[in-house]
């Protein structure tokens, strides 16, 4: 059929046809192969034909039919149909190999075989070479993939020699650097061990050098160790030495002023005024103190301190001197009045009482200048008061003397109960709250009145011991007046607390009262005011015990340390003569009140002030009681602080060295301040309203 009259349906039916899907080889005649060969030779049964015959044709004529048989009967001349072989070669897939199937698997290999009909030689030729050029191809993809693989096998091993190779050249490149590296951390280390010994030479020689250096210092130390051994043994003997005069000096200025005290002597030639004398005289010893004390705390007097006492000593004979002439003088005075009045006995009567009258002239021009000039002793109602305090407070010792001589165990522990429960609540007050302060004194109230209170887990009372009340009174007073000389002295603000506590006591019983001043005034004996004097045959170490200083081992206490137990316990005094209990009889008066404050301020300033001790103390009082004295006296109080400004202030100044000026210039700021506002400051740690409510 001509190429224009197809269509595409044919096309595409014989494309789909068995034949359409065979494959053809176009290049058979180039390779010079006869494609109907096979055709023109005798026909061969194929391979597969004892496989056929041993499980087809058994199979086939057990299902064949009748009318199939008669078919192939009358059809002799044609080939048995074989089933179309998966491969084309004889050596894929022999019969052999699949003769193993079971009888069902051959049933349905038999069902689904296709059967094709032998062809002629020709034909059998061209399946041959198809087979053949498939064995030669597949011989081909065997041989190519043969030599691929020894390609690749002979790639891999040089590709292992090479990395072989690298392997070993890398190990040998590594151990060539790493002995490069040993050889150069080798140099290095020799090299720093050079330097090192160099070093370690260089500094030998360093240090003999030094050492030679050091030895010649260490001798001329040692030289200048020994001439300043040498040189501080003859300071201290030069110290000693001036010391010892220094205490001579101190000796006779002392007796000298014995002698200036004029109630020892022509006691009837008072209308002379003789205090300016024994007020000079007093500063004088108290100048020498003064020396003693200050050279005593550094060491030795220097030779300026034995001058100036050697200057004081010289000045007390000129005083004594003064003080002779001027006696010489009121001798004379007196024996000429004498002889005047010897000659005027036989005047007329009349005039006898104007004799009389004119004799206190002269006594009133010394009392004037007594205003120009301070008194050096208390007054002879002070002295009373003082003495009269201290025989209560030895009365006091003698009436318990049974209980602390007594041996008995069991009067021991009753002192010892006693003891605590007087003592241990004095140390319990604080300002932490009212209503603890008001257990305490409750605590302290009870045990006077003879009730049991506890201390240590026991039942303690006065009534134990018959003499455990007075006891109780003078160690609880010592514990108040001890409780101002530490407590207070450390902490201003403690006086507020302990003072109301006190106050309330001595209200209550006033024997307590009398006992806290006892053991104040002995502990410190400006609260009276009180100036010891020295006696002649006195020890100087108890004449500063009589001054208020502790002496222990022959050493006097500090002069600061002195100075903060006596602010200390005026402090305290100052707190309790302005202060009450706030659950006590407000309807009575104080016990020792704000009239005694006046009282001490007063006579204090009618006395000479001393070094150091006046303006501590003039401070600490008008600090914790100057507001209260204000409120009560008014302007009578502002009146005494100018008088403290512009007369007293002179005195203090001209007495305070410059090494104790500190106390001066605190109270003169204060004092100025106050003058300046017209107001005396709310002392800190008082004690508002609202505390005992807490």
């Amino acid at each position: 059929m001509p190429s224009e009259g197809r269509c595409w349906e044919t096309l595409q039916a014989l494309r789909s046809s068995d034949k359409g899907r065979l494959s053809y080889h176009r290049d058979w005649l180039l390779r010079g192969e006869e494609i109907l060969e096979e055709c023109m030779s005798i026909p061969e049964l194929s391979t597969y034909s004892g496989w056929v015959v041993d499980h087809i044709l058994p199979h086939s004529h057990q299902n064949q039919h009748p009318s199939e048989n008669s078919t192939l009967s009358s059809a002799p001349d044609q080939v048995l149909s074989i089933p179309k072989s998966p491969a084309r070669h004889a050596k894929v897939s022999s019969p052999v190999s699949l003769a193993a199937p079971t009888g069902t698997q051959c049933q349905d290999e038999y069902h689904q075989a296709k059967f094709v009909v032998l062809r002629p030689s020709r034909g059998m030729e061209v399946e041959g070479c198809i087979r053949m050029y498939e064995e030669v191809h597949r011989m081909k993809g065997t041989k190519g993939l043969r030599q691929w693989q020894e390609e690749h096998e002979r790639k891999v091993r040089v590709l292992s020699e090479m990395a072989s190779e690298q392997l070993k050249r890398f190990d040998e490149r590594k151990s060539l650097k790493q002995h490069k590296e040993y050889q150069d951390l080798r140099e290095v280390i020799e090299k720093s061990f050079k330097e090192a010994q160099g070093q370690q030479e260089k500094l030998k020689e360093e240090h003999r050098h030094r050492a030679k250096i050091l030895n010649l210092k260490l001798r001329e130390a040692e030289q200048q160790r020994l001439r300043q051994i040498e040189q501080e043994r003859l300071r201290k003997e030069e110290g000693q030495d001036r010391l010892r005069r220094l205490y001579a000096l101190q000796e006779e200025v002392l007796q000298l002023n014995q002698q200036l005290d004029p109630n020892y002597q022509h006691k009837d030639l008072l209308r002379v005024d003789l205090s300016g004398y024994g007020s000079r005289g007093n500063q004088l010893c108290g100048l020498i103190s003064d020396i003693i004390r200050t050279t005593s705390e550094r060491g030795f007097p220097a030779p300026e301190d034995e001058a100036m006492a050697e200057r004081a000593l010289q000045e007390m004979r000129q005083v004594l001197t003064g003080l002779q002439q001027e006696i010489a003088k009121a001798i004379e005075e007196k024996r000429r009045r004498d002889e005047e009045e010897s000659k005027d006995k036989q005047g007329e009567l009349e005039q006898q009482p104007k004799a009389e009258k004119e004799t206190p002239d002269p006594v009133q021009c010394p009392g004037g200048k007594q205003r120009e000039g301070l008194h050096v002793k208390a007054g002879d109602s002070t002295m009373q008061w003082y003495q009269q305090l201290q025989d209560a407070a030895n009365q006091c010792i003698l009436a318990f003397d049974g209980l602390t001589n007594s041996k008995d165990h069991q009067s021991k522990k009753i002192k010892m109960d006693l003891q605590k429960a007087a003592t241990i609540p004095v140390s319990q007050i604080s300002t932490i709250a009212g209503s603890q302060l008001k257990e305490i004194f409750d605590k302290i109230n009870n045990l006077l009145l003879g009730k049991a209170v506890h201390c240590g887990g026991r039942a303690v009372s006065v009534t134990n011991h018959q003499q455990g009340l007075d006891f109780v009174h003078y160690k609880l007073a010592e514990k108040f007046v001890k409780q101002g000389e530490e407590e207070v002295a450390s902490h201003h603000e403690a006086a507020f607390p302990i003072a109301v506590v006190a106050s309330g006591i001595w209200e209550l019983h006033p024997r307590v009262g009398d006992l806290i001043l006892a053991h104040l005034h002995k502990k410190c004996p400006y609260s009276v005011p009180f100036y010891p004097a020295f006696k002649e045959g006195m020890a100087l170490e108890e004449y500063q015990k009589l001054l208020g200083y502790q002496v222990k081992d022959s050493k006097v206490e500090q002069q600061d340390n002195f100075l903060k137990r006596m602010s200390g316990m005026i402090r305290l005094y100052a707190a309790i003569i302005q202060l009450r209990w706030p659950y006590g009889n407000r309807q009575g008066a104080h016990p020792h009140g704000l009239n005694h404050g006046w009282r001490w301020l007063a006579q204090i300033l009618n006395m000479e002030p001393l070094s150091d001790v006046t303006a501590t103390l003039l401070f600490d009082f008008l600090e914790v009681c100057g507001n209260a004295l204000m409120k009560q006296y008014q302007v009578q109080f502002w009146k005494m602080m100018l008088l403290i400004k512009e007369e007293y202030f002179p005195r203090i100044e001209a007495i305070t060295s410059s090494g104790q000026m500190g106390s001066f210039i605190r109270l003169k700021q204060f004092l100025e301040k106050c003058l300046q506002h017209r107001e005396i400051p709310i002392p800190k740690g008082s004690l508002p309203s609202s505390f005992w409510r807490s």
